[in-house]
């Protein structure tokens, strides 16, 4: 009889702990799952949108394009990850150190009402220019838009 009443106290305090430890570590993983699947999803837009900024800047950027040639284009990212929508804001710098004093578009992408957020690089020329302002994914004016003046081209989110 004294055998039983050890085990007892020795295994129900442990069954106790398994169910509360078990739901727990089993939530935890859950939210790195979660958290990393958003993440990529954020970086796959972000590709995206870099890789459309970039295009357009190279559409225009040829000498046969006249001044005043203006190209809106819709990235086709999808305006919901998960539920949340992202924004996008971006900051052009020139980098003396690179050919032709290049400029890097720096592409911040934030999901909404969670902690995600991706920052990407994309390369231009000399001569880009950038209009701050701001891309909503869940916008129905979610687009990239350039133009060309004076050899400058101009780059911004929206119509």
């Amino acid at each position: 009889m004294p055998h039983i009443t050890i085990e007892y106290t020795i295994m129900v305090p442990l069954l106790i702990l398994q169910i509360f430890l078990f739901p727990l570590a089993a939530g935890l993983l859950m939210n790195i799952w979660v958290d990393s699947r958003r993440a990529l999803a954020l970086q796959d837009s972000a590709s995206h949108l870099g890789s459309t900024v970039q295009q357009l800047y190279f559409s225009l950027n040829h000498e046969t394009i006249g001044n005043g040639t203006r190209i809106t284009n819709n990235p086709g990212v999808p305006p919901l990850i998960e539920d949340h929508y992202f924004t996008a804001t971006s900051a052009i710098r020139a980098v003396s150190a690179l050919p032709n004093s290049t400029k890097i578009l720096a592409l911040t992408l934030a999901l909404t009402g969670t902690q995600n957020k991706v920052t990407l690089s994309v390369i231009l020329g000399p001569n880009a220019q950038w209009q701050n302002s701001t891309y909503m994914s869940n916008s129905t004016h979610a687009a990239v838009s350039a133009q060309k003046f004076n050899g400058a081209i101009l780059l911004r989110f929206g119509e």
